[in-house]
């Protein structure tokens, strides 16, 4: 049976992340910075800040049995690339960093469970950028670039990764936001599905599709729908 860590496991996909795994009968880590927030029955609650290297080192010490980390957590603030470089920064440390933290933490704990599994949540927008998502995007597609990286580098210790991209989940993130979105337990469960499954890159919806097929064509096709606005 799978044990798994998930990190933002405390609301939004995180949460629906969980309950998948348990509903499946795994064993689930649900890390939050606030455990307490954690009410799924069954979960065990972990004190989790992926920003934190203490709490990273010691969430890898505490769940050594993990075979699948799910890095989840996430953040979006809206700053844009000109703006305020403290949110820039911010989204680098949860979404960038943060994630390549947990993977070198728990690399040791997977290839001592006989490799295991890395799932992480990017985005739709790690293949494009769009108005009031500039640091958004850059994050995500270091995310994104990340998982190629580092597929190939635990390749040796039979460690598969998987890239996860969506538009939008109906989650509080996303709640100012108005467009097309997809229910959080479909994401997980399809994902969690492709996983076990073997592939490499889960790509949820219509729009992801759409965005990553663009990457082809020249790149004003698909940024005049901004450049026009």
């Amino acid at each position: 049976m799978t044990t798994a860590l998930i990190t933002g496991a405390n609301r939004g996909l995180g949460r629906h992340f969980a309950a998948e795994l348990l509903a499946r009968g795994a064993t689930v880590y649900a890390g939050a910075r606030e455990p307490a927030s954690i009410d799924l029955p069954g979960a065990r609650p972990i004190a989790l800040d992926v920003t934190d290297p203490d709490a990273v080192a010691a969430a890898a010490a505490l769940a050594g049995d993990v075979d699948l980390l799910v890095n989840n957590a996430g953040i979006s603030t809206g700053a844009q690339l000109l703006g305020d470089l403290e949110g820039v920064r911010a989204e680098m440390d949860v979404n960038f960093w943060g994630t390549l933290s947990m993977v070198r933490a728990f690399a040791p704990v997977l290839a001592a469970n006989g490799g295991g599994k890395v799932v992480n949540v990017a985005s739709a927008l790690s293949w494009f950028a769009a108005p009031g998502a500039g640091a958004y995007a850059v994050s995500k597609a270091a995310n994104w670039n990340m998982s190629n990286a580092l597929r190939l580098e635990l390749a040796g210790q039979g460690t598969q990764v998987t890239s996860v991209h969506l538009g939008l989940a109906d989650t509080d993130m996303a709640t100012a936001i108005q467009g097309p979105k997809t229910d959080p337990a479909v994401v997980a469960r399809l994902t969690l599905d492709a996983v076990e499954a073997g592939d490499l890159e889960v790509v949820v919806d219509d729009w992801s599709a759409m965005v990553k097929a663009s990457l082809a064509e020249d790149p004003r096709t698909f940024y005049d729908r901004f450049l026009t606005l």
